[in-house]
């Protein structure tokens, strides 16, 4: 009987998504098939703890963390060990834990999705699902990337960057910059996090002051995008070297926008798989999503989205998630679903890219001449 495959399972994290990831560490877990992988869970707390033991999702997703103990995964090539991380008078002590061959990483947002984490995977040399530090941290910043892809005429819609200590110093200076450059109504979003966490639709004045408050809860960089009056068309992109991209989907909001509840919470918005698009206009999309996913080096997986003029036709890239969501109402593993691709089978292919990649890397010469 062949070896089981060795899944570490990460979920929660430091983030304003972190009751997302257990949504689809939750998913993800239910149809890893046990006869193939022996998964470990890694839950971290919001403050930041790594831990470890028996029952993990379910100690998190209770917010009962007693029964479980602290784990660690070091920053250097230990044939990528778990260790039980004991305190002592005498010191810490480290306690082999579990041996891992692919960290599953379900961390969305800040210390997660942003590069911080596949930092420790690489030094650690481990395989791991999804984009690395280049893809994850460029992804993740929606202003850098909204750069990245106008440097390479991807359309964007127009945007202006705030700092948080900008709207200290003078928030009506703030506002008189939006509403030269913009016009109402206007979406304001942290930079630097997903699942629609404190993002703002304003249509007025008082409207911004409330969003760009809002948003610098989450964020010390704020992005103020100029509204559109558009459908909300996503794509999922999945593979290495040689990515392809899903039939495209729709998202029909049951709110203003798509909101967090409405992405998580409630039953109102409506998805719809395939798109009533243009076949030819489709292609365009897809062609775009395979672009922008080969542009900030993504690997693995990657949902990308965009905006669709309802007047113009004419389609605006909007955001790429390097860790979309994975619940089974999210919208990557629909689209998956519907382009052929079941969802346990999706699963498989993204840890089968990960030991690809990792394996490609591992040809890479880093000792020099």
């Amino acid at each position: 009987m062949a070896e089981k495959l060795r899944i570490g399972l990460i979920f929660g994290g430091r983030s304003g998504e972190h009751e997302v990831s257990l949504l689809s560490a939750h998913s993800v877990r239910s149809v890893l098939d046990p006869d193939i992988y022996q998964v470990t869970e890694i839950g971290i707390t919001p403050e930041g703890m790594w831990l470890g033991g028996s029952a993990v999702l379910e100690a998190f997703e209770n917010k009962q963390y007693d029964a479980l103990s602290p784990v660690i995964l070091l920053p250097e090539p230990r044939n990528a060990t778990l260790y039980h991380l004991t305190r002592s008078p005498l010191g810490d002590i480290l306690e082999p834990f579990a041996r891992l061959d692919v960290i599953f990483p379900l961390i969305h947002g800040t210390f997660g999705e942003d590069g911080t984490l596949q930092g420790l995977l690489e030094l650690a040399d481990v395989a791991y699902v999804g984009g690395g530090v280049l893809a994850s941290s460029v992804g993740m910043d929606k202003a850098l990337f909204k750069e990245v892809m106008r440097a390479n005429q991807i359309p964007v819609v127009d945007s202006l960057l705030v700092n948080r200590h900008e709207l200290e110093s003078g928030i009506a200076d703030v506002i008189s910059q939006v509403e030269a450059s913009l016009t109402y109504p206007v979406f304001v979003k942290p930079v630097n996090l997903g699942s629609s966490v404190g993002v703002s639709k304003c249509f007025g004045a008082s409207d911004l002051v409330e969003g760009l408050l809002e948003a610098a809860r989450y964020d010390r960089r704020i992005m103020v995008e100029q509204g559109v009056n558009a459908r909300e068309i996503e794509v999922s992109v999945l593979g290495n070297d040689h990515p392809q991209a899903s039939v495209i989907g729709e998202v029909l909001p049951g709110a203003e926008f798509y909101t967090y509840d409405a992405k998580y919470i409630n039953d109102n918005s409506e998805l719809v798989i395939p798109a009533k698009v243009d076949a030819a206009l489709a292609g365009k999309i897809q062609a775009t999503a395979i672009k922008a996913y080969g542009l900030v080096d993504c690997a693995g997986m990657a949902r990308v989205d965009f905006l669709l003029d309802r007047d113009s036709n004419e389609f605006f890239l909007s955001e790429i998630n390097t860790i979309p969501g994975f619940t089974r109402i999210s919208m990557y593993p629909k689209l998956w679903d519907a382009t052929g691709i079941k969802y346990s089978k999706l699963l498989d292919k993204l840890i089968e890219l990960a030991l690809e990649r990792h394996k490609k890397k591992l040809e890479i010469n880093t000792e020099g001449v």
